[in-house]
């Protein structure tokens, strides 16, 4: 197989481990800081028309849902690119933030929660991914 197929083998495989993990954080969101009262949460329309009753509290799930599953997504890419390239963990990095920037665009979610998610949770969160998995791969042995 070539180097090329290797690495985007490495990217879709850490986007969809990484999309399982934001995803299993959004599932249980709710039952760890139920939404407010009279909020409908199950379909877009409901949340986008009772996100104005959100508190600070209700978005700590939906970053750390972002910034795990990007972080878990480039992780894995790393450890499955050829010759330990980075570039796979760097470009889940950037998949997960431009799904974020459109999220933005779809979700009317308070300014500081946007620049909060758009500047910490992305790529701070594949680099953090790709310093694991090198330290991993490396035998736990420190090293960025």
């Amino acid at each position: 197989m070539s180097k090329f197929l290797r690495m985007l083998l490495a990217v879709i495989v850490g986007f969809v481990l990484g999309s399982i993990v934001n995803m299993a954080l959004i599932m249980v969101s709710g039952q760890i800081i139920p939404p407010p009262a009279g909020a409908n949460v199950t379909t877009m329309e409901g949340l986008k028309a009772s996100l104005h009753l959100f508190e600070a509290k209700h978005f700590i799930f939906p970053f750390l849902a972002h910034a795990m599953g990007t972080l878990v997504g480039a992780l894995v890419a790393f450890l499955l690119a050829p010759a330990k390239s980075p570039v796979p963990a760097y470009v889940v990095g950037a998949l997960f933030l431009l799904g974020g920037i459109a999220n933005t665009f779809l979700l009317p979610a308070p300014a500081r929660f946007i620049a909060a998610d758009l500047l910490l949770a992305y790529l701070p969160s594949a680099w953090l991914g790709l310093v694991l998995a090198k330290r991993i791969s490396s035998g736990g042995a420190s090293g960025a």
